[in-house]
């Protein structure tokens, strides 16, 4: 796995798009995979993933310390996109294309010990679950029982979705709780 995340950290192609710079965070014996959208302006100059507001968020969700979410036998980041994608006109533009195509498959295979696959926000909820994905993001994240045990859904936890949360407060009052408790089992599982 080794190679694989050398020869990812070294792809360049997207160069005459974007500065590559990809991020991606994990091993062979990552037990969760948290899949989100892409780095941005913050993670692409520290090449830390989820190292924003957005991932101490996202560690809060998940109720988890800096040191359990960048233990990489804990947690493996493979993001839809492994390179800033550039500003948009309301934020930062979706990941590139080419990315989730070209590598998940060789990472996923690479991967023994999974036992649960995050799925941040449309972008990797399309890609993963295909025709299963709900019209929304709201009802695919509301719906994440039906995806269970394999993903769990999740909408970005950018301080932009301050709306959203306000506007669905049955996502922090019975999604997270639950989502707490499997992440809460699995860290604490022994290895056979």
């Amino acid at each position: 796995m080794d190679d694989l995340l050398l020869e990812i950290k070294n792809c360049r192609i997207c160069k005459d798009y974007i500065t590559p710079r990809p991020v991606v965070f994990a091993n062979p014996n990552s037990k969760i995979i948290i899949v989100g959208q892409a780095p941005g302006t913050k993670v692409h100059a520290s090449g830390i993933p989820w190292d924003d507001a957005s991932g101490k968020q996202l560690r809060k969700w998940l109720n988890v310390t800096d040191e359990q979410f960048y233990n990489t036998d804990l947690f493996g980041i493979i993001p839809m996109g492994f390179c800033y994608p550039g500003k948009g006109k309301s934020g930062d533009l979706p990941p590139r294309k080419e990315c989730a195509p070209k590598w998940h498959t060789a990472l996923f295979k690479e991967l023994n010990n999974v036992e649960l696959v995050l799925l941040i926000g449309m972008y990797a909820q399309n890609y993963y679950l295909k025709d299963k994905a709900k019209r929304t993001l709201t009802e695919t994240v509301n719906n994440y029982p039906e995806y269970l045990p394999k993903y769990f859904t999740l909408p970005h936890p950018s301080p932009r979705n301050r709306f959203w949360l306000t506007k669905n407060p049955w996502f922090e009052k019975e999604v997270i709780p639950e989502l707490q408790k499997r992440i809460r089992k699995l860290l604490n599982k022994k290895k056979i």
